[in-house]
Parts: C-alpha cells; structure tokens; sequence
C-alpha cells in the first residue's frame, strides 16, 4: 500500500470514528430548562473528504489539502420523511460559504453530509456570499429557505463595504431549489429574515431585521413584521417592530429572529439573537418569547436576559463570544431540538420541551429595564423561598 493510500485510509478511519461517535448529555450542565450535550454535532472535521482532497495519487502524490473547510455554523433545520436535517453553513478558506444538507436518524449525533454541497441558483444579480438559512415548511405545501445574500456595496469603495439582503428559495425535497426574487422592504438592507409557516389573513408573513448597513442596525429597531400577497414577488410595504431593542440589554445593539416560530397550544414559541457590545467586541446570546396564536406579531410572553450563552469553549472560535441560532425541530411528542452555532465555528445542540419552554417563557419575569425594579424581583423571589424553607438552616447554603 503507498502512503497515498495509506494516509487517505487513517484519515477515513479517524473521520468515521469521530461521526459515529455517541453524544452525551452534559451532565455538568443544570438549569433545568434545556440540556447541552458533550460535543458539537457538526465541525469542519465532520466534512466529508471528498470535498477536500484530490483523491487522485497521480494528481496529488502527496495527499494534499486541495479545497479546505474552516468551518460549519449557523444551521437552519427541519424534520423531513422522519430524519433530523440541517441545512448548514459551510464555509472554505477563502471565505466564501455555501449550504450544505446534512442528516441524522436521531437528531444529537451521527450526521452526515450528502454527497453534494447545494446548488442554489441565482438570481440576475449574482451572490458574492450566501449564508444563515431559516427552512420553513409553509402550509402552502413549499419549503423554502430565507438566507442572506450578500453582494459589494457598488456606492462605496472601501471594499469591506457590502450589502445584505434576503434570498428566498423554495424547494418539495431540500435538494433541489427553485429561487425566487430577493424580499424588498423599506429598509436599506436586511438580515436574519424568518417566513411564519402559516398564512395570516391569507397573506405570506415575514420576521425582519431591518438595519441601515451591513453590520450596523443604525434606526433599525428591532425585529420586524410584514406581510405579502404573492411570494413570488416579495415585498413588505410597511415593517412594523414587534420585538424592540432596548438599552442596557441583551439586545441594545442588534436582535433578529432565529428558528422559524414552533406553534404550541399557548402561542408561537421564537427563539432569536440579542446582541450588545462589551469590551471583547460584540456579544451574541439566545433569548426566546412567544407571540399570540391568532396575532403573530404581538408578543406576549418575554422573558428577561438571555435564554442560552456561549460556555467554555463555545466562547472560542473564528468569531468568538457567539452563539447564533436558525434552526429547531419539535417532535410530536414534544421534544425540542434547538440547533445552534458556536462562535461561527461549529454546531451544537440542545434539548428541551414544548412545557418546558413555555413555562420558562411564561412564568420568568420580564425584564423591568431598571436595576432597582430588577432587585425588587429577586427580592421577591428570596423571600418566598425562604417562607418555604423556614426554620430549616441546611437549605439556606
């Protein structure tokens, strides 16, 4: 056997190993609303191969690296012919990202990638970078996928200079896609741009970010609501905001909706981004609220602060400091996937309830805005505590 061959049978052998190998609740982990598992569910060592090496001893005697992945972030994720899918965000070494299908039979281990990255067709203007896609399987009977489309701000030279938009696909197996003209709205640019699943008052409705630049969210002011009647010519005449940024909060600088709503017998459970700045940079957490049933832009249940942060090593990465999810999947017996990325390097998950979520989202108190107000909840919660504990001292520490 050459070394060629030698090295690419090592390499399959470590890759398998790492694939089928069991994921494990962290038991470590405890605040009784989700838990988190010991490993990532998909890395760039997850990739396959086949994406990366040129097989081929004559063209690549030395088995090299051809075609490298830095990372798989920002899945979005859907429940389809009864298998776990992520639609992932794979990105190579030269920065540009591509969506790649990946499956599992249970949903926390052994994905794995089908053959082919997708080929999303574009529109007359081309994608310089597509990324983050939500999957909605919409009552219409499509599934499509809302992603950011990013192209070079021609009005401005500085070559960092760039501008966001939602494309929208949509597609019967996941596989193949149909695209659909980018969304307008009234906003310069748009980002994290989710589709509700269901008409509302037979029109399509769409969850916005609006922002005035590619980073900045400038006068945006939160998560946006609109509506259309015809998606295959998507626009938003007005972008109302349904869930407002605040300052001294986990969303002062940015926020944007996340996985597309689950619908529950209590409202839409949303789980999103917030986004404030701190010395290190930018941080990224999740937050979770629900919005009435029959009015899906009024919320109704906002629990205060962030729902899930970055932990130990979730803190480290290409981006660090972020967690960032697009995609969950409800089970019919309840169970939640809630499908998030580490500091734009790899995927996780983690598991919950409908009840579970619910009771977090409504039985939490909001947040009050004001440090005195937040006391006097703790307050409140110590004291019927320790009516409960009474004269019992173990239980105090």
């Amino acid at each position: 056997m050459s070394s060629h061959q030698e090295q690419l049978q090592a390499l399959m052998a470590e890759q398998k190993a790492l694939i089928e190998r069991p994921n494990l609740v962290d038991k470590d982990w405890h605040n009784g609303i989700y838990d988190r598992y010991v490993y990532p569910v998909l890395t760039d060592e997850h990739v396959p191969l086949f994406w990366r090496y040129d097989f081929s001893e004559e063209r690549n005697p030395d088995f090299l690296e051809r075609m490298g992945i830095g990372c798989t972030l920002n899945p979005g994720a859907i429940k389809f012919n009864g298998r776990y899918y992520m639609m992932v965000r794979t990105e190579g070494y030269d920065r540009k990202s591509f969506f790649a299908l990946a499956s599992s039979e249970n949903g926390i281990d052994n994905f794995r990638f089908h053959d082919y990255p997708i080929v999303m067709p574009e529109t007359d203007l081309r994608d310089t970078n597509v990324y983050d896609m939500r999957i909605t399987a919409h009552e219409d009977g499509y599934m499509y996928g809302l992603f950011c489309t990013e192209r070079k701000d021609q009005n401005d030279p500085d070559l960092s200079a760039a501008d966001a938009q939602c494309g929208i696909a949509r597609s019967k197996d996941l596989i193949n896609w149909e695209r659909l003209p980018d969304l307008k709205t009234p906003s310069p640019q748009q980002r994290n741009v989710v589709l509700h699943p269901e008409f509302v008052n037979g029109e399509y409705a769409f969850y916005t970010r609006p922002q005035d630049g590619f980073i900045s969210a400038g006068s945006g002011g939160g998560i946006g609501w609109g509506t259309c009647k015809d998606i295959t010519k998507p626009e938003l005449n007005n972008e109302t905001i349904v869930d407002e940024r605040a300052y001294h909060t986990i969303k002062e600088v940015k926020n944007g909706a996340g996985a597309v709503p689950i619908k529950t017998d209590k409202g839409w459970l949303h789980i999103a981004h917030g986004v404030r700045g701190c010395a290190a940079g930018l941080r990224y957490v999740l937050y979770a609220f629900v919005c009435d049933l029959d009015d899906p832009s009024k919320v109704i249940a906002s629990p205060a602060g962030h729902f899930l942060a970055p932990l130990g090593l979730e803190r480290l990465g290409d981006v660090s400091n972020v967690v960032f999810c697009n995609g969950a999947i409800a089970d019919d017996d309840g169970k939640v996937f809630i499908y998030y990325a580490s500091s734009d390097t790899r995927c996780h998950v983690a598991t919950s309830t409908i009840d579970k979520l619910l009771d977090y989202c409504f039985n939490t108190p909001s947040d009050p805005l004001y440090s005195a107000d937040c006391v006097q909840q703790r307050h409140d919660l110590i004291k019927a505590n320790l009516d409960i504990i009474g004269d019992n001292q173990e239980l105090r520490y």
